[in-house]
């Protein structure tokens, strides 16, 4: 038997929705177990990056400091606005399909995010099963509509799928190619990941969201722009985002370029 994967962490604040739907996650061991099967089909077979519980903990940790700087500057979620329902309802949205969009690799890497869509499916009316019916269907629905928004050429119709979209882009830090790169897998990929040192979230002084990226080779541009850009261009929320990218080679920080800046 194998060592169970460790639970999801992440900052509910007074989110009781959220925190219902985290610990039935983390209380549900065949999502565990695909985790570690996606993991393998990743790394072990596919010699790519980590596609792991440490990736989904990242991108929804990224998620919902993003979602929460937008809240804050006054952005109502799309499931807020258009069903009535509330944020805390949007950040369920978020987190779920963060923790859940590449379950179909535990299928196959090819059209794993359709794939992802039935797996996901199934979990995600257990999972919620403390929702009305009527609620619940609509999170369901948001959270699909989220998870088949994140494949390249995805047209995300909401901010929930447009912030997940951004997030799961942005774990692109060299702590993600360490394991295919140690193993010898050296190419594109883990070479730019292990360039980018750092991502930076923080409120912008211009638009709700600001983002650094920290490099310590320019080999890590390929993450940046033929990566995160194309995902935050395809977002639907650009307007709402500076991106900013600088390079470190223990001197300090030094601006490189203005990778994306809102009008």
């Amino acid at each position: 038997m194998t060592k169970t994967t460790k639970d999801i962490k992440l900052p509910v604040e007074k989110n009781t929705l959220l925190e219902t739907t985290l610990a039935a996650i983390n209380q549900n061991l065949e999502i565990k177990t695909l985790w570690k099967v996606i993991n393998v089909h990743a790394i072990k077979r596919l010699g790519m990056t980590d596609h792991g519980p440490v990736h989904f903990q990242i991108v929804a940790s990224n998620a919902l400091k993003m979602s929460r700087l937008l809240t804050k500057a006054g952005i109502e979620l799309s499931i807020a606005k258009d069903f009535k329902l509330t944020q805390d309802h949007g950040e369920v949205v978020i987190v779920l399909a963060s923790l859940l969009h590449d379950l179909g690799m535990s299928i196959n890497r090819k059209g794993h995010e359709e794939l992802s869509l039935f797996l996901t499916h199934t979990f995600l009316r257990e999972v919620l099963s403390f929702l009305p019916v009527d609620d619940r269907t609509i999170v369901i629905a948001e959270t699909l509509h989220a998870i088949i928004s994140h494949r390249k050429d995805g047209e995300p119709l909401t901010i929930e799928a447009g912030i997940v979209r951004i997030a799961d882009a942005l774990d692109m830090t060299k702590g993600r190619s360490r394991i295919p790169y140690e193993a010898g897998e050296i190419n594109i990929h883990s070479v730019s990941a292990m360039a980018i040192d750092e991502i930076e979230i923080t409120a912008g002084k211009k638009t709700p969201v600001e983002i650094a990226i920290v490099m310590n080779h320019t080999a890590g541009l390929f993450q940046v722009d033929e990566l995160l850009k194309k995902k935050v261009t395809g977002s639907g929320i650009e307007k709402h985002f500076d991106i900013t990218v600088f390079v470190d080679k223990g001197k300090g920080r030094q601006l490189f370029k203005q990778f994306f800046k809102a009008a």
